[in-house]
């Protein structure tokens, strides 16, 4: 009996020598696989066939070579708007995962790669899961990242097999755990090399592993009075990291959870409710917004094939020994140079302990340590396909610097520069070869900020400037192409509102009220502290760069801190006192409540700019606008962007606070003239 339809296009099947079905997903036009209806419609299709004429048992495998499933097509919940719509989605995918689970027969899941979101609930629909022992096989449950919660019987069937501590946990926290640590809190049976994963398969079809027993520690949870103790635990844990106005999924978990914990029956049913009013709320929809926006990014780079094996980085400080660290991280070999040993030291040890933190394995650090070359003479820029320079913020300094490593450079290489602000044209007025010049702006820190804008000057070559987007998506960072302009975008945008917090300080307004107005709007951290963290030295040289060029005026305060030597973490004391890098000691008595003339100061001078740098055309279009916000300064997800924000707020209703302001506060609120023109961009 043939299991597959002639117009399945998603699954394919083998029923070998011993009888049984291998079950393939690969899915069709499209990189990794993902659950969508037409997947579903298929594997519904395909328990119909299973179910008539059962096999020796039925193995789940991937037929993408980079991981099993990446989870529900999130596009498709994009385009559905009606909560009724998508909760009779979700009970129909609860009855197909309910036939996988009834299925009279083995049934196994062997997980190579990533698993997460529904593909972790698919496999959590077999009886049994096998992970490959390998780095890049990660099992988790991401979707609280989009506001909401696993809705394909995650909550009832992770619970129910690992019990609700380890469950909570990772459906709360969206962190992604390893096969080794899937292992030991019993999320899979077996962990095996990649070699033996078919055989490990058959093996569990022909001798399937025991039912594992009911923890009694576990069934205490059925007492609702001790889901309610570990629920109010949870909500001040969550409570510390996520505002339950912005980000309500954790807390409808646990409402789930307590409510109807001991009744799976009702869980399921309650759990498509709850997903289906979450997916449909504002929030939710933002955050799948700028998810769709990153994903696009990540597929700038995959549109050119250019592969890069060796980088040079000339400047040994942090963000040059940190871009060094982090290429390496990503198997190329790097050379890294500084005309002082002692400074190439310390990048050494920063390397190591990156190394340590993300590697694990003494063997896998020992072999990136192997690949990370300090370099003093600079012999690596002649063999380098990419010559990266991270030295200081000094026009004439990289310009000199250029004029003596661009000699030793190979025809077809790359020169980049990682500067923050200053035009290229500035810096390329010594080329011998400006067209394969380009900027290549990192955030600090490297290993966490997934954003880097690739910079094009006037002279650069198209294909050599499509060349250094593709290296920015091979080492796994979102590429965010703009224009040469002062500040390019991050830095335009960010340093009128960074400014602007320092005026509301010099007026006298608390720092934790400044930054408690931005943390209220969403913002991931106060804008004095993050200018603390960023270093007010920085902040003060680029504040003066594009006071050069804007309408910004540095204030008086920020340069006093910086004549007393308060830079911030750097030297233990700015906006805030900071011990040990990290502790932060605010004022004693509660500051005053933050008004709307504050946060608007803020937020508004942020949204200006970037109407203003949309109308200069500094990125190609507003999506692209709206996501490097969002990935360089964290303005707030669930608000999917600067300019989306500026569309669901009212354009006129921004335009009329701006005019309030300037009124009140000065030349510095005049409404951009791009604004008439906004819903355009």
């Amino acid at each position: 009996m043939e299991y597959t339809h002639a117009n399945h296009r998603h699954w394919t099947t083998k029923l070998d020598s011993d009888g049984i079905l291998w079950l393939c997903l690969d899915r069709a036009d499209k990189n990794v696989n993902s659950l969508s209806r037409e997947v579903l419609i298929e594997l519904e299709d395909l328990l119909d066939a299973i179910s008539q004429k059962l096999p020796l048992g039925v193995i789940l495998y991937s037929g993408k070579p980079g991981g099993f499933i990446a989870g529900a097509d999130v596009a498709e919940f994009a385009s559905i708007v009606d909560a009724s719509e998508v909760r009779k989605h979700i009970e129909w995918v609860h009855a197909v995962f309910s036939r996988l689970e009834r299925l009279p027969i083995p049934t196994v899941s062997m997980i190579h790669g990533f698993c997460l979101g529904g593909g972790l609930e698919l496999a959590l629909a077999c009886r049994c899961r096998i992970a490959v022992d390998i780095p890049e096989t990660q099992l988790g449950t991401p979707e609280v990242k989009l506001n909401i919660h696993p809705g394909y019987g995650g909550t009832v069937r992770l619970i129910r097999l690992i019990g609700p501590l380890a469950a909570l946990e990772m459906m709360l926290s969206g962190r992604s755990i390893n096969a080794q640590r899937a292992l030991r809190i019993g999320l899979v049976d077996y962990v095996v090399p990649e070699r033996q994963k078919a055989r490990a398969a058959q093996a569990a079809i022909l001798h399937p592993p025991s039912r594992k027993k009911t923890n009694i520690f576990h069934s205490l949870f059925q007492k609702r009075f001790l889901r309610f103790l570990l629920s109010r635990y949870l909500r001040r844990m969550v409570a510390r990291r996520a505002d339950r106005n912005h980000y309500s999924a954790p807390y409808a978990l646990l409402d789930l959870w307590e409510r109807f914990g001991d009744n799976p029956f009702v869980m399921y049913r309650e759990e498509a409710r709850s997903v289906a009013d979450l997916v449909t709320g504002s929030s939710a929809r933002n955050l799948v917004r700028v998810f769709l926006l990153q994903e696009r990014m990540r597929s700038l780079g995959r549109q050119w094939k250019y592969t890069p094996r060796s980088v040079h980085v000339i400047g040994g400080g942090t963000m040059g020994a940190d871009i060094a660290s982090w290429c390496v991280l990503q198997g190329l070999r790097v050379t890294i140079q500084d005309v002082e040993q002692e400074r190439l030291a310390t990048a050494v040890k920063r390397a190591s302990e990156l190394f340590r933190k993300k590697l694990k394995e003494p063997r896998r650090v020992i072999e990136a340590l192997d690949r990370f070359v300090p370099d003093m003479r600079g012999d690596g820029a002649g063999r380098a396909d990419v010559v990266i320079e991270a030295i200081f913020e000094n026009a004439a300094a990289k310009r000199k610097l250029y004029q003596e490593v661009e000699p030793k450079m190979r025809q077809d290489a790359l020169l980049a520069t990682n500067t923050s602000s200053i035009p290229l044209e500035e810096l390329a007025e010594t080329l011998q070869h400006p067209e394969r010049f380009v900027g290549l702006h990192f955030f600090n820190p490297v290993s966490q900020m997934p954003l880097v804008e690739v910079v094009r000057g006037q002279r650069a070559d198209a294909a050599r400037f499509n060349d250094a987007i593709s290296f920015v998506s091979a080492i796994r960072r979102l590429p965010l192409p703009v224009v040469s302009a002062p500040g390019f975008l991050i830095n335009r945008i960010l340093t009128p509102y960074l400014l602007e917090a320092v005026r509301l300080e010099q007026e006298g307004i608390p720092a934790d009220t400044i930054d408690r107005a931005a943390r209220e709007f969403g913002m991931p951290m106060g804008p004095l502290l993050l200018a603390d963290t960023v270093g007010l030295d920085i902040c003060l040289s680029v504040g003066h760069i594009l006071a050069g060029h804007f309408n910004f005026e540095v204030p008086k305060r920020l340069e006093d801190l910086v004549a007393m030597g308060r830079l911030g973490k750097k030297s233990g004391r700015g906006f805030y006192n900071h011990r040990k890098q990290n502790a932060i000691f605010a004022r004693k008595k509660r500051s005053p409540q933050p008004d709307e003339d504050l946060t608007d100061r803020l937020i508004l001078s942020l949204l200006n700019e970037a109407v203003a740098c949309r109308r200069e055309g500094i990125v190609s279009d507003g999506d692209l606008l709206d996501a490097g916000a969002v990935f360089g300064i964290g303005f707030a997800p669930f608000r999917g962007g600067p300019l989306h924000y500026i569309r669901t707020r009212g354009v006129d209703a921004i335009r009329a606070r701006l005019k309030t302001l300037h009124a009140r506060y000065g030349e510095r609120f005049t409404p951009d003239p791009g604004w008439p023109d906004f819903p355009g961009f």
